[in-house]
């Protein structure tokens, strides 16, 4: 699923107009982005968590020539599953209820 596709399934199960789920979407979506570039934790009970994490520089390699590369330090977003979302992941397939349309 791709955002435009969110868009639409938000606009639909919501009942919001298409500009109203756009907004809507897109401001969640900056909302996270924002507080991760504040370096925030950003936590949503029985969804997720996203968080910024350091990464150390690092030897890399170019996958044309081959020639290993230095990778330099910097931060990464990272995002760890709920135990809700990994628990709706791994139930049997005939016992999941499809969303409200």
């Amino acid at each position: 699923m791709n955002k435009e596709e969110l868009i639409e399934k938000v606009a639909k199960t919501s009942g919001f107009t298409k500009k109203n789920a756009e907004k809507a979407v897109s401001c969640v979506l900056d909302s996270i982005s924002d507080a991760l570039v504040q370096n925030e934790k950003v936590q949503l009970l029985g969804f997720g968590t996203f968080d910024v994490r350091e990464r150390e520089a690092r030897m890399g390699r170019n996958s044309k020539t081959g020639k290993e590369v230095e990778l330099p330090a910097g931060k990464v977003p990272v995002f760890s599953a709920g135990k809700t979302l990994k628990d709706a992941l791994n139930e049997p397939e005939a016992s999941r209820t499809p969303a409200p349309q």
